[in-house]
Protein backbone atom coordinates (compact mmCIF):
# COMPACT_ATOMS: atom_id res chain seq x y z
CA UNK A 1 0.00 0.00 0.00
CA UNK A 2 1.10 3.41 -0.78
CA UNK A 3 1.80 6.20 1.81
CA UNK A 4 -1.50 8.04 0.53
CA UNK A 5 -3.81 5.07 1.15
CA UNK A 6 -1.89 4.29 4.62
CA UNK A 7 -3.04 7.95 5.83
CA UNK A 8 -6.67 8.19 7.22
CA UNK A 9 -9.25 9.52 5.61
CA UNK A 10 -10.33 13.17 6.25
CA UNK A 11 -13.94 13.38 6.93
CA UNK A 12 -15.88 16.97 5.40
CA UNK A 13 -19.00 18.27 6.22
CA UNK A 14 -21.33 16.98 2.81
CA UNK A 15 -23.37 19.49 0.92
CA UNK A 16 -26.98 19.44 2.95
CA UNK A 17 -25.00 19.37 6.05
CA UNK A 18 -23.24 22.89 4.82
CA UNK A 19 -26.42 24.50 3.99
CA UNK A 20 -27.82 23.20 7.33
CA UNK A 21 -25.25 25.02 9.22
CA UNK A 22 -25.30 28.37 6.97
CA UNK A 23 -29.34 28.16 7.88
CA UNK A 24 -28.80 27.54 11.67
CA UNK A 25 -25.92 30.14 11.52
CA UNK A 26 -28.83 32.75 9.53
CA UNK A 27 -31.22 31.77 12.60
CA UNK A 28 -29.23 32.39 15.14
CA UNK A 29 -28.16 36.15 13.83
CA UNK A 30 -31.94 37.03 13.16
CA UNK A 31 -32.86 36.31 16.71
CA UNK A 32 -30.11 37.74 18.14
CA UNK A 33 -31.05 40.75 16.50
CA UNK A 34 -34.59 40.63 17.67
CA UNK A 35 -33.47 40.24 21.01
CA UNK A 36 -30.76 43.23 20.80
CA UNK A 37 -33.38 44.70 19.49
CA UNK A 38 -36.13 43.67 22.22
CA UNK A 39 -33.66 45.00 25.13
CA UNK A 40 -32.40 48.02 23.46
CA UNK A 41 -36.09 48.92 23.18
CA UNK A 42 -37.44 51.83 25.63
CA UNK A 43 -40.90 50.11 25.43
CA UNK A 44 -42.17 52.61 28.10
CA UNK A 45 -41.60 55.61 25.64
CA UNK A 46 -43.32 53.67 22.99
CA UNK A 47 -46.12 52.40 24.90
CA UNK A 48 -46.99 56.47 25.97
CA UNK A 49 -46.58 57.48 22.23
CA UNK A 50 -47.92 55.23 19.81
CA UNK A 51 -50.15 52.97 22.24
CA UNK A 52 -52.77 55.05 24.25
CA UNK A 53 -55.59 52.89 24.87
CA UNK A 54 -58.17 55.95 25.71
CA UNK A 55 -57.06 58.12 22.59
CA UNK A 56 -57.36 54.69 20.12
CA UNK A 57 -61.25 54.69 21.46
CA UNK A 58 -62.03 58.29 20.32
CA UNK A 59 -60.95 57.24 17.20
CA UNK A 60 -64.01 54.56 16.46
CA UNK A 61 -66.69 54.71 14.64
CA UNK A 62 -65.13 57.44 12.58
CA UNK A 63 -61.94 56.06 11.81
CA UNK A 64 -63.95 53.06 10.13
CA UNK A 65 -66.92 54.84 8.80
CA UNK A 66 -65.32 57.82 7.29
CA UNK A 67 -61.42 57.57 6.91
CA UNK A 68 -61.37 54.19 5.92
CA UNK A 69 -64.36 54.32 3.97
CA UNK A 70 -63.45 57.22 2.15
CA UNK A 71 -59.80 55.26 1.24
CA UNK A 72 -61.50 52.53 0.07
CA UNK A 73 -63.66 54.44 -1.82
CA UNK A 74 -60.84 56.52 -3.63
CA UNK A 75 -59.07 53.36 -4.50
CA UNK A 76 -61.85 51.60 -6.23
CA UNK A 77 -62.29 55.23 -8.36
CA UNK A 78 -58.98 55.16 -9.31
CA UNK A 79 -58.98 51.95 -9.94
CA UNK A 80 -61.40 51.85 -12.28
CA UNK A 81 -60.40 54.81 -14.28
CA UNK A 82 -56.83 53.44 -14.48
CA UNK A 83 -57.97 49.89 -15.59
CA UNK A 84 -60.70 51.77 -18.03
CA UNK A 85 -57.81 53.86 -19.67
CA UNK A 86 -55.03 51.50 -19.25
CA UNK A 87 -57.15 49.11 -21.35
CA UNK A 88 -57.46 51.77 -24.37
CA UNK A 89 -53.51 53.10 -24.07
CA UNK A 90 -52.52 49.28 -24.15
CA UNK A 91 -54.77 48.61 -27.44
CA UNK A 92 -53.48 51.89 -28.80
CA UNK A 93 -49.57 50.72 -28.32
CA UNK A 94 -50.64 47.16 -29.78
CA UNK A 95 -52.60 48.79 -32.58
CA UNK A 96 -51.18 48.76 -36.30
CA UNK A 97 -51.58 53.34 -36.27
CA UNK A 98 -48.25 54.80 -35.76
CA UNK A 99 -50.29 57.56 -34.28
CA UNK A 100 -52.25 55.82 -31.60
CA UNK A 101 -48.62 53.73 -30.67
CA UNK A 102 -46.30 57.19 -30.47
CA UNK A 103 -49.46 59.13 -28.25
CA UNK A 104 -49.71 55.69 -26.04
CA UNK A 105 -45.76 55.01 -25.88
CA UNK A 106 -45.55 59.20 -24.73
CA UNK A 107 -48.60 58.97 -22.02
CA UNK A 108 -47.19 55.62 -20.52
CA UNK A 109 -43.41 57.43 -20.52
CA UNK A 110 -44.19 60.46 -19.37
CA UNK A 111 -47.02 59.32 -16.42
CA UNK A 112 -44.68 55.74 -15.32
CA UNK A 113 -42.19 58.54 -14.66
CA UNK A 114 -43.88 61.42 -12.84
CA UNK A 115 -44.22 60.99 -8.83
CA UNK A 116 -47.87 60.62 -8.44
CA UNK A 117 -47.60 63.63 -6.20
CA UNK A 118 -47.02 66.23 -8.97
CA UNK A 119 -50.03 64.62 -10.56
CA UNK A 120 -51.89 65.46 -7.33
CA UNK A 121 -50.62 68.71 -7.36
CA UNK A 122 -51.29 69.30 -11.80
CA UNK A 123 -54.85 67.94 -10.97
CA UNK A 124 -55.52 69.90 -7.42
CA UNK A 125 -54.27 73.60 -9.25
CA UNK A 126 -52.61 73.26 -12.76
CA UNK A 127 -55.74 72.27 -14.43
CA UNK A 128 -57.86 75.11 -12.19
CA UNK A 129 -55.49 77.42 -13.66
CA UNK A 130 -55.87 76.33 -16.99
CA UNK A 131 -59.47 76.41 -17.46
CA UNK A 132 -60.87 79.02 -15.24
CA UNK A 133 -64.52 78.16 -14.03
CA UNK A 134 -64.14 74.62 -15.01
CA UNK A 135 -65.21 72.14 -12.29
CA UNK A 136 -64.18 68.28 -12.29
CA UNK A 137 -67.37 65.94 -11.97
CA UNK A 138 -67.38 64.62 -8.77
CA UNK A 139 -65.72 67.35 -6.31
CA UNK A 140 -62.99 65.74 -4.51
CA UNK A 141 -63.97 61.86 -5.32
CA UNK A 142 -63.64 63.01 -8.58
CA UNK A 143 -60.12 64.29 -8.73
CA UNK A 144 -58.74 61.70 -6.47
CA UNK A 145 -60.11 59.38 -9.36
CA UNK A 146 -58.86 60.46 -11.87
CA UNK A 147 -55.65 61.93 -10.12
CA UNK A 148 -54.81 57.97 -9.47
CA UNK A 149 -56.56 56.61 -13.10
CA UNK A 150 -53.67 58.66 -14.57
CA UNK A 151 -51.16 57.27 -12.42
CA UNK A 152 -52.17 53.44 -12.50
CA UNK A 153 -52.87 54.08 -15.95
CA UNK A 154 -49.78 53.91 -17.42
CA UNK A 155 -48.57 50.90 -15.30
CA UNK A 156 -51.85 49.14 -15.86
CA UNK A 157 -51.55 49.35 -19.71
CA UNK A 158 -47.87 47.53 -19.66
CA UNK A 159 -49.48 45.03 -17.95
CA UNK A 160 -52.52 44.53 -20.38
CA UNK A 161 -50.18 44.95 -23.05
CA UNK A 162 -48.35 41.96 -21.95
CA UNK A 163 -51.32 39.93 -20.89
CA UNK A 164 -52.33 40.57 -24.79
CA UNK A 165 -48.91 39.32 -26.31
CA UNK A 166 -48.88 36.41 -23.90
CA UNK A 167 -51.92 34.46 -25.08
CA UNK A 168 -51.09 32.36 -28.16
CA UNK A 169 -51.44 33.93 -31.61
CA UNK A 170 -53.44 30.61 -32.33
CA UNK A 171 -55.93 32.13 -30.42
CA UNK A 172 -56.92 35.01 -32.45
CA UNK A 173 -56.02 32.77 -36.47
CA UNK A 174 -58.99 30.73 -34.75
CA UNK A 175 -61.47 33.27 -33.96
CA UNK A 176 -60.24 34.94 -37.24
CA UNK A 177 -61.21 31.46 -39.51
CA UNK A 178 -64.48 31.47 -37.48
CA UNK A 179 -65.51 34.55 -39.02
CA UNK A 180 -64.58 36.77 -36.12
CA UNK A 181 -63.75 40.35 -37.34
CA UNK A 182 -60.33 41.53 -35.53
CA UNK A 183 -62.23 44.01 -33.16
CA UNK A 184 -64.37 41.26 -32.13
CA UNK A 185 -62.02 38.91 -31.32
CA UNK A 186 -59.35 40.85 -29.57
CA UNK A 187 -62.35 41.81 -27.07
CA UNK A 188 -64.47 38.39 -27.21
CA UNK A 189 -61.28 35.98 -27.21
CA UNK A 190 -58.13 37.54 -26.18
CA UNK A 191 -58.66 39.99 -23.99
CA UNK A 192 -60.49 37.55 -21.15
CA UNK A 193 -57.53 34.94 -21.80
CA UNK A 194 -55.12 37.96 -20.91
CA UNK A 195 -56.84 38.99 -17.71
CA UNK A 196 -56.94 35.97 -16.55
CA UNK A 197 -52.93 36.09 -16.60
CA UNK A 198 -52.93 39.71 -15.60
CA UNK A 199 -55.44 39.36 -12.47
CA UNK A 200 -52.34 38.98 -9.88
CA UNK A 201 -50.15 42.42 -11.16
CA UNK A 202 -53.67 43.99 -11.43
CA UNK A 203 -54.66 43.44 -7.77
CA UNK A 204 -51.24 44.23 -6.45
CA UNK A 205 -51.77 47.58 -8.33
CA UNK A 206 -54.77 47.97 -6.53
CA UNK A 207 -52.82 47.47 -2.99
CA UNK A 208 -50.24 49.77 -4.65
CA UNK A 209 -53.50 52.68 -5.29
CA UNK A 210 -54.38 51.75 -1.68
CA UNK A 211 -51.29 53.36 -0.09
CA UNK A 212 -51.09 56.34 -2.90
CA UNK A 213 -54.69 57.67 -1.31
CA UNK A 214 -52.59 59.44 1.08
CA UNK A 215 -51.49 61.90 -1.17
CA UNK A 216 -55.24 63.66 -1.49
CA UNK A 217 -54.66 65.77 1.25
CA UNK A 218 -52.36 68.13 -1.60
CA UNK A 219 -55.70 68.54 -2.92
CA UNK A 220 -57.53 70.33 -0.17
CA UNK A 221 -60.43 68.11 1.52
CA UNK A 222 -63.03 68.90 4.04
CA UNK A 223 -63.56 67.00 7.35
CA UNK A 224 -65.74 64.33 5.80
CA UNK A 225 -63.33 64.19 3.27
CA UNK A 226 -60.58 62.99 5.09
CA UNK A 227 -58.52 59.59 4.28
CA UNK A 228 -56.52 57.49 6.79
CA UNK A 229 -53.63 59.48 6.80
CA UNK A 230 -54.83 62.60 6.43
CA UNK A 231 -57.18 61.51 9.84
CA UNK A 232 -54.63 60.23 11.71
CA UNK A 233 -52.54 62.72 11.25
CA UNK A 234 -55.01 65.32 12.65
CA UNK A 235 -56.09 63.71 15.70
CA UNK A 236 -52.38 63.02 16.28
CA UNK A 237 -51.79 66.81 15.98
CA UNK A 238 -55.26 67.88 18.62
CA UNK A 239 -53.83 64.91 21.11
CA UNK A 240 -50.07 65.69 20.73
CA UNK A 241 -49.89 61.32 20.58
CA UNK A 242 -48.80 59.33 17.82
CA UNK A 243 -51.61 56.68 18.41
CA UNK A 244 -54.00 57.91 16.08
CA UNK A 245 -51.03 57.19 13.24
CA UNK A 246 -50.56 53.84 14.72
CA UNK A 247 -54.29 53.00 14.46
CA UNK A 248 -54.60 54.67 10.78
CA UNK A 249 -51.37 52.25 9.98
CA UNK A 250 -53.66 49.20 11.01
CA UNK A 251 -56.60 49.97 9.17
CA UNK A 252 -54.18 50.13 5.94
CA UNK A 253 -53.14 46.56 6.71
CA UNK A 254 -56.70 45.52 7.67
CA UNK A 255 -57.01 45.86 3.86
CA UNK A 256 -53.70 45.55 2.39
CA UNK A 257 -52.65 41.77 3.98
CA UNK A 258 -55.55 40.00 2.76
CA UNK A 259 -55.13 41.52 -0.60
CA UNK A 260 -51.65 40.53 -0.41
CA UNK A 261 -52.45 37.06 0.28
CA UNK A 262 -55.28 37.02 -2.63
CA UNK A 263 -52.45 37.84 -4.75
CA UNK A 264 -50.01 35.07 -3.74
CA UNK A 265 -52.93 32.84 -3.44
CA UNK A 266 -54.19 33.92 -7.35
CA UNK A 267 -50.34 33.43 -8.38
CA UNK A 268 -49.97 30.20 -7.37
CA UNK A 269 -53.12 29.20 -9.10
CA UNK A 270 -51.75 30.77 -11.85
CA UNK A 271 -48.62 28.67 -11.59
CA UNK A 272 -49.78 25.56 -11.09
CA UNK A 273 -52.56 25.92 -13.99
CA UNK A 274 -49.27 26.44 -15.99
CA UNK A 275 -48.12 23.05 -14.93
Amino acid sequence: MTDAELQPRRKGLTRRQKRSLSRGAQYAVFVAAVIAFAVSADWGRLKNQFAQGDIARQMFPDVITMALKNTVLYTLSGFVVGLVLGMLMALMRLSSVGPYRWFAGVYIEIFRGLPALLIFIFIGVAVPLAFPGTEIPGGTYGKVALALGLVAAAYMAETIRAGIQAVPKGQLEAARSLGFSPARAMVSIVVPQAFRIILPPLTNELVLLFKDSSLVLFLGVTLEERELSKYGRDLASQTANSTPILVAGLCYLLVTVPLGFVVRRMETKAQEAVR
